[in-house]
Formats: structure tokens, sequence, C-alpha cells
């Protein structure tokens, strides 16, 4: 009786530690990027266009992505620090400093991977 209570306690055990490990966060997502700058962002913050900064509808704000550019392969990392794009078919909206990183101007096909929190 011992035995199957330790393989029962080992289970949820493991269960619990995976659940925690568990990422809460979609990590990656494929669409369209968008350019946009100035105002103040939802968190509170100036939109600074030299800034690697990005607005994302879901992400939550200081969550670090990587955006790349699946035109060219080039990555910029970026802080989420607003909400957007508003547009359908966009995911991620860039500051112009990021989007001249990755090589683009205006719209661009892209992956955003999540990789860490500011």
């Amino acid at each position: 009786m011992a035995g199957n209570s330790l393989t029962k306690l080992f289970v949820l055990s493991s269960l619990v530690v995976s659940t925690i490990s568990a990422p809460t966060i979609a990590s990656a997502q494929s669409g369209i990027a968008s350019v946009y700058s100035g105002g103040r962002t939802a968190n509170g913050e100036v939109a600074a266009a030299s800034g690697l900064t990005a607005a994302h509808r879901s992400l939550p704000f200081g969550t670090m992505v990587r955006v790349t550019n699946t035109s060219t392969g080039q990555s910029v990392v970026v802080r989420i620090n607003d909400r957007g794009p508003f547009v359908n078919g966009r995911i991620i909206d860039l500051t112009p400093a990021a989007a001249h990183a990755i090589g683009f101007s205006g719209l661009a096909s892209v992956t955003v991977d999540v990789v860490g929190r500011s």
C-alpha cells in the first residue's frame, strides 16, 4: 500500500512541477509587422522612434521578443511597452529603429518569439 501512495505522490509532484515550469505565453507567432511612433504608450512611456520597443495586443508589458523579418532573416529583440496593432492581419507594431534593424519600413512578414522579461 505504501508503494502505491508513493507512486501517486510522485505523479502528482511531477504534474505540479511541469505545470509551474510550463510557459504561460505562446512562444511563436507569424504575421505582418508595421511601424509606429509618437505619443504615449499604453504603459505610460513616451514612444521613442529610436527605441527598440513594440506594441502587441496581448503579451505582458516588459516581455522581450525576437522579431525576425522572414524575407531578410534579420532579427531584433524588442521590449513590449504598448498595445496594438489594431489592424486585422498585423501581429506587432515596431518603432522605426526596430524596423530599420531588420530591414524594412512600412510592412513586413515576420515571426515573433518570446525570449524573456525585462
